[in-house]
């Protein structure tokens, strides 16, 4: 089972989005606004920033480190694990079944926010972007492909959990079955391109482990909702 980060496992509670916006008018640049930077939280920063008026060659190395000086101080401790995800993952993991992330943070980062949530002790392995640059593009596919290598898994077996479409795109193009979650970050219509949504992590559970598995676990059904974004 292989899962997104930010938007999936873990709420950034408003520090990728405030640290971006923070970094941009740092350096003399329009604030893009809360719901314009939220379609930047999946792919990598190199990507999603040069979108934004202003961004150039020129300076996106040094709000990019803006960025990451803030999140390292402040974003990292706002950040908070979704309710249910502990036990979905235990469950998952005494199932037998691997569990890994893929995300497309850079892994040194990814591995730093993981530990520093405690998630670290549930999971089987952690994928990121081994070039914090960017120039592998916004794709996802080459890490989610690393990840069933890594854990020699199958892909008609295997599932992609995550919130943006960087992320069923990758598993389509390993053969691999996607869910969206809709606690994410997930722009207009994108959630109808995963072959199944969940609203809750409850739905989640069912989805992967079956009404009866599901069931044991005690997930509220109303917990996840009020902190859907």
């Amino acid at each position: 089972m292989l899962f997104d980060l930010d938007g999936t496992l873990v709420d950034p509670a408003g520090a990728i989005t405030s640290g971006i916006r923070h970094a941009v008018t740092s350096h003399g640049l329009a604030d893009p606004g809360e719901a314009r930077v939220e379609a930047l939280v999946g792919p990598p920063l190199q990507i999603g920033l040069r979108t934004l008026d202003g961004v150039t060659d020129e300076n996106i190395d040094s709000i990019i480190a803006g960025y990451r000086a803030r999140y390292a101080e402040v974003g990292m401790g706002q950040s908070v694990i979704y309710p249910g995800v502990v036990a979905l993952l235990d469950a998952l993991r005494e199932a037998g079944i691997h569990v890994a992330v893929t995300t497309a943070k850079p892994i040194n980062i990814a591995r730093q926010l993981i530990a520093r949530k405690g998630l670290d002790a549930h999971l089987d392995a952690i994928h990121g972007n081994a070039d914090e640059h960017g120039s592998m593009g916004s794709s996802k596919t080459h890490i989610v492909a690393e990840a069933l290598q890594h854990g020699k898994l199958d892909p008609a077996t295997s599932v992609v959990v995550g919130d943006r479409h960087y992320d069923w795109d990758a598993a389509r193009a390993n053969s691999v079955a996607s869910i969206g979650v809709a606690w994410g970050f997930a722009q207009d219509g994108e959630l109808q391109q995963a072959d199944a949504i969940a609203a809750t992590t409850k739905e989640l559970a069912v989805l992967l482990l079956g009404t009866q598995v599901a069931a044991k676990l005690g997930l509220d059904e109303n917990l996840m909702q009020e902190g859907a974004k």
